[in-house]
């Protein structure tokens, strides 16, 4: 698993390097064709020239790969994922402050009552699963909800993604390209609405399964409880 861990940790650095050591041998097989043109062997030409396709193929696609793993972190049996916290801005309307485990943080603006936020898990197929490959995980958004089944319907509702717009995604290549990748299995996870607070904390959790769960945390869990509790 330690293996596993380090390879995902770092796969476009893994990938990259890999993609310029075969960008390389392409440039190193493309001089050589043009040496053996120049010297009039056609034959040892042609050999060099299928060397740099593939060469060039491979460097390609492991380009692609390490761009599309961009955002994917090592998912164990449970770990948070993140931290929340809510201030509140108007009635039905709050500021957010996501903290993700390595320190990284983004503010947003939601409305509504409640907050869930949801997740691609991506599971592997064999081999891989033999081999001991763990999945993978990215956030994918973050939704608010009306307590209101009325006003749910039409008032504004805030879905905020996490993706940037046109991002290269290894989900996305499976689905245009499924035979590149028949060992990915995507899994869509998502965890129950929330209840929002003012100076609110929340600690949000993902499982093997692709399940997101939220928990808030003593003191918010005090805040939410007061107003039943008279």
């Amino acid at each position: 698993m330690d293996d596993w861990s380090t390879l995902i940790r770092l796969p476009m650095t893994l990938l990259l390097a890999l993609a310029g050591l075969a960008l390389l041998f392409a440039l190193l097989q493309l001089a050589a064709m043009l040496r053996h043109r120049r010297e009039h062997r056609p034959l040892a030409a042609s050999g060099r020239f299928l060397l740099l396709l593939v060469g060039l193929g491979l460097g390609l696609l492991l380009l692609g790969a390490g761009l599309a793993l961009r955002g994917y972190r090592l998912l164990a049996e449970e770990r948070p994922v993140l931290e929340v916290d809510a201030r509140i801005l108007s009635p039905q309307r709050w500021a957010l402050v996501l903290t993700w485990p390595d320190g990284a943080t983004r503010r947003l603006e939601l409305a509504g009552d409640a907050f869930r936020v949801e997740a691609v898990v991506v599971k592997w197929k064999l081999p891989a699963l033999l081999a001991g490959a763990p999945p993978l995980y990215r956030l994918d958004r973050v939704d608010g909800r009306y307590d209101d089944p009325a006003q749910e319907a039409q008032a504004p509702r805030t879905v905020v993604g996490f993706a940037p717009a046109g991002a290269f995604d290894l989900l996305a290549l499976r689905r245009r390209y499924p035979q590149w990748l028949p060992e990915v299995d995507a899994v869509y996870g998502s965890g129950a609405f929330l209840p929002l607070v003012d100076q609110g904390h929340y600690t949000v959790g993902l499982m093997r399964t692709g399940a997101l769960v939220a928990r808030p945390d003593e003191a918010t869990a005090q805040r939410l409880a007061a107003p039943l509790g008279g």
